[in-house]
């Protein structure tokens, strides 16, 4: 176990890094490109990369990771299975490589349909170059589950850091050259790299790749039983998002930008859980599916990292969001209006943060115990959802419809999969979770009035946006911790005894 927490830190130590990457590529692209239809094109476009990410971290990796798990403990021929469903997928991926190709001119006017003349050529060339290179940014997802199967969880991150890093390089040194398609480059050329460490990672544990196509007749069926609803729950998330983008692409130029800049630092907390903490949790919980107390308490453990660590960031951006914003994005051509239509999209956005945290514990547990229909029912109800709310209120709201369409669905999703889960676990740990809820909501409240009363009594608001941050999130920090400590003392034991164990 040890191990695993160590391994736990370092992993979540690349994804701060990755991050930081992260907030570098988008302080470039907006130095060069501001919030513009160049920058709109490449984030329609960049949306099919997340869909097929989607699908193989979400889709993919929940039904193999607990299926292979299980074969091996079994004894049985799991890494003749798992070879045969990597030659397989791959294939599929070489096939739709190939579609997005020649028919992207055709799909993407079709789902963007109210993209301006600029942005349509550009979102349709560079969802062209993308799908030229599906088959190999299919592979470095496929590899991270495989690598998951093992424990091995540090390539992955360093490869998803190679993406994103080489594509802010790429935009800083190569935009008078390619203009906006230095970020396209960038982020193939990255991948690449990623996908050639994985492998070497991949080939210094025990697996041993073979060219065979033929899987355990049992673990085909029971494989392609579970990745339909699997699949198509993966892909509600990014159906969503498509629909968010659609309707945001009759709002106005810049609108995608706007909306796409804000989600990414909401996202951030979220995307350093769900690669590091969340997926060795449901690696846990995919060992323990037999032991029903070792499952509740990891179930629980889940619970409590994702509210002690993701509400105090949501309470902390809506204090100091607009500092955030324009830390991140403002200079060049990118303007104090695009700042403040980029804060307000963040502010709309922050219920996200935590109920989309918890929600993926739930999801997970579910995941974990072969329930893949029933998140797919869940999650397929939010598609309606969120065309109805976007149907009602952009026309009236424009672009802020959209942010606050998606915190209600992360809301409703959240509720919901509560409701399933705690009928399994029991009454007694529902409790236990409104318990620790309770004495973790204080803290970060106190936090949230300290940093606030802070700002206004020194006038904050007019000082740089680094020195903001620099002054307020650490009096921020510091609050929180003593009063964890105060209030939830347990549970501030649980966090010190894991990093000292790390």
């Amino acid at each position: 176990m040890s191990r695993l927490k160590k391994t736990a830190l370092w992993a979540t130590a690349l994804a701060l890094v990755l991050k930081v990457s992260g907030f570098i590529r988008e302080s470039i692209v907006a130095k060069e490109f501001g919030a513009s239809s160049e920058t709109d094109a490449y984030f329609l476009a960049f949306g099919f990369i997340t869909l097929v990410v989607a699908m193989i971290s979400t889709g993919f990796n929940n039904v193999f990771l607990p299926m292979y798990v299980k074969s091996r403990a079994a004894g049985k021929r799991g890494d003749q299975n798992a070879n045969a469903l990597l030659n397989w997928t791959m294939l599929i991926f070489v096939g739709v490589s190939l579609v997005g190709c020649f028919f992207a001119d055709a799909f993407v006017p079709f789902i963007y349909g109210n993209m301006s003349e600029a942005t349509s050529v550009l979102a349709v060339q560079m969802t062209q170059i993308f799908f030229a290179f599906m088959t190999m940014i299919a592979l470095s997802g496929l590899l991270d589950s495989y690598l998951q199967s093992r424990r091995i969880f540090v390539p992955s991150q360093v490869s998803k850091l190679l993406a994103t890093l080489m594509a802010a390089l790429f935009a800083l040194f190569f935009s008078d050259v390619w203009g906006i398609f230095s970020l396209v480059y960038g982020f193939i050329v990255g991948t690449v790299m990623g996908v050639v460490i994985q492998i070497a990672a991949l080939i210094r544990s025990d697996y041993k790749w073979q060219p065979v196509f033929r899987m355990e007749r049992d673990f085909r069926v029971a494989f392609l039983i579970l990745i339909v609803p699997s699949l198509l729950n993966s892909v509600v998330g990014q159906v969503n998002l498509f629909v968010n983008r659609f309707f945001a692409s009759g709002t106005g130029d810049a609108s995608v930008t706007y909306l796409n800049n804000s989600s990414l630092i909401i996202s951030i907390p979220n995307a350093i859980y769900a690669t590091t903490l969340a997926a060795i949790i449901f690696t846990l919980m995919s060992e323990q599916t037999e032991n029903v107390a070792k499952f509740r308490d990891t179930v629980f453990r889940g619970m409590e990292i994702s509210l002690v660590t993701l509400l105090p960031i949501a309470v902390g951006l809506l204090v100091v969001g607009d500092a955030v914003v324009a830390f991140i994005y403002e200079r060049g051509a990118f303007t104090a209006t695009d700042t403040a239509n980029t804060h307000l999209a963040l502010l709309l956005y922050l219920p996200i943060i935590v109920f989309q945290g918890m929600q993926l514990i739930l999801s997970k547990s579910m995941y974990a115990r072969g329930k893949t229909a029933v998140v797919f029912r869940i999650s397929v109800t939010t598609i309606a959802v969120n065309i109805l709310l976007n149907w009602l209120l952009v026309d009236k709201y424009g672009y802020p419809a959209l942010a606050i369409s998606a915190s209600v669905v992360s809301v409703y999703y959240f509720v919901v999969s509560m409701i399933v889960v705690y009928r399994d676990l029991g009454v007694a740990e529902f409790r236990r979770f409104a318990r620790m809820s309770t004495r973790v909501v204080g803290p970060a409240v106190v936090m949230g009035f300290a940093i606030w009363g802070l700002k206004i009594l020194t006038g904050a608001s007019e000082w740089a946006a680094t020195v903001q941050l620099g002054v307020l999130v650490p009096v921020g920090v510091a609050v929180y911790v003593v009063m964890v400590r105060l209030f939830y003392r347990e549970g501030f034991t649980r966090f010190v005894g894991l990093l000292r164990r790390g």
